[in-house]
């Protein structure tokens, strides 16, 4: 063996040697997973990081001005944290101008002023590149705001003031606070009145006390445009926060039971809920696809409405299988919601 076959050799065994090391090592990376529930099945995954917006809990409030848009006083700065002193105070920052985060604001400032009298300040802050551009924007909706909130724009664009470290990959951060610390964060990243409400209001009352209001009463108060209540149309939006909750395919028994109380609710106060959630129950037993639609106990939630609030309403029924169709035998029924 000459020299160069010698050299080739001992690298093809120094590389035999060193392969099994290195695709171990590789093989132990964890991967990203794509869901929480592959990080239970396999320890090795870490779970996505949580989502982090604004000061968190215990956190001081930095001071935070802001640039009103509606009312006698739009044009002026001001800086609502230093208005509300130590007093208990929820502030509202829009980075994403869609119907969720407009409906959120709504109602859940519309709560909060009704609760100004016992010393609850809030405001609204929309975060944007172009200061003109959002006070103009804020201008052309502000009749699906709430009037006498402050609402206004920040001077310092789209992330906001450095001081509170604001994420602009969500929709929304909205902060509870009270002696100018942090008591509430939410983080959201696609707003739901009907699972993130509820959870900011108790984060309110934690500070200020008081009755816990219903979902329904929340929506009816503040759902709608021109406080007309849910008599007169109902918000599209407000509708599908409500079903959305009851049709995911992961949810608990107690989590359905919850978004369907809400609805139930919902329905009894308003003859138009009640015929659109009909007309949606009735449209999802109709498509053949009932059971892509959450979880059994929800789809006979979705049954029982479709027959009790649906039937006099037009639109799609299920053709009835012929008797020598192979899947004419009757299958066997769904679990009854109680």
């Amino acid at each position: 063996m000459n020299r160069k076959h010698g050299l080739v050799l001992s690298f093809c065994l120094a590389s035999l040697a060193f392969w099994p090391e290195c695709s171990d090592a590789q093989s132990q990376d964890p991967k990203e997973p794509a869901t929480q529930s592959e990080a239970v099945k396999d320890p090795r995954v870490p779970a996505q990081d949580a989502v982090f917006s604004g000061p968190q809990v215990d956190e001081e409030l930095a001071p935070l001005k802001m640039i009103l848009g509606l009312g006698d006083q739009a044009g002026r700065t001001i800086d609502p944290v230093a208005g509300a002193g130590a007093k208990p105070i929820v502030l509202v920052f829009v980075h994403d101008v869609n119907r969720q985060t407009i409906s959120m604001t709504r109602i859940l400032t519309n709560y909060t002023l009704s609760r100004s009298k016992e010393g609850l300040h809030s405001a609204v802050v929309l975060l944007a590149e172009d200061t003109t551009g959002a006070l103009n924007t804020l201008k052309r909706i502000q009749h699906a705001l709430t009037a006498n909130v402050p609402t206004g724009v920040s001077p310092d664009g789209l992330e906001g003031p450095g001081e509170y470290g604001l994420n602009r990959s969500v929709q929304m951060t909205i902060l509870v606070a009270n002696k100018n610390r942090v008591t509430a964060n939410f983080a959201l990243i696609q707003p739901s009145l009907q699972v993130d409400l509820p959870n900011i209001v108790r984060a309110v009352i934690a500070q200020i006390g008081g009755p816990e209001p219903k979902l329904s009463d929340l929506l009816q108060s503040g759902g709608v445009e021109a406080n007309r209540g849910m008599q007169s149309t109902p918000d599209p939006e407000a509708i599908r926060s409500l079903v959305r909750p009851l049709i995911q395919l992961n949810a608990r028994d107690d989590q359905v039971d919850k978004a369907a109380q809400a609805i139930e609710e919902a329905v009894e106060k308003s003859p138009q809920v009640r015929k659109e959630i009909g007309r949606i129950a009735r449209t999802i037993v109709s498509s053949g696809k009932l059971e892509n639609y959450g979880t059994a106990r929800a789809q006979g939630y979705l049954k029982q409405w479709a027959e009790k609030h649906g039937q006099d309403l037009p639109g799609p029924r299920a053709e009835p299988k012929s008797p020598d169709s192979p899947d004419s035998k009757k299958a066997p029924d769904a679990p009854k919601a109680p």
